[in-house]
């Protein structure tokens, strides 16, 4: 009988290496004595083929046969992009100025 393969969802931390991503998982349990919610974080090293995700994507990750020393992991698939917004450098710079212009 074959195994089921365990999948997550975590949120990509880290996309700069080649067909890589770190994905960092949270979870919450509440502790048996002191009834306080405990969060933990852990990070994964997940394959991710062609390069698809981004930086703060919310990722499904599955497990996979070693690829590398640390990769265990593969991108399943992208649950969510994370929204971007863009700003020119000049606009902040320019916003900067009147801001600090007219506060003195």
């Amino acid at each position: 009988m074959l195994a089921r393969r365990r999948t997550i969802i975590g949120r990509v931390v880290r996309d700069k290496t080649d067909k890589t991503v770190i994905v960092e998982v949270e979870s919450r349990r509440r502790h048996p004595l002191y009834k306080r919610v405990i969060r933990n974080v852990a990070r994964f090293m997940a394959h991710d083929e062609k390069n698809e995700c981004r930086l703060g994507d919310l990722v499904e990750i599955m497990e996979n046969r070693p690829l590398s020393h640390s990769k265990r992991w593969k991108v399943a698939r992208i649950v969510a992009h994370h929204e971007v917004a863009e700003v020119a450098p000049v606009e902040l710079d320019r916003a900067l100025l009147e801001e600090k212009e007219g506060g003195s």
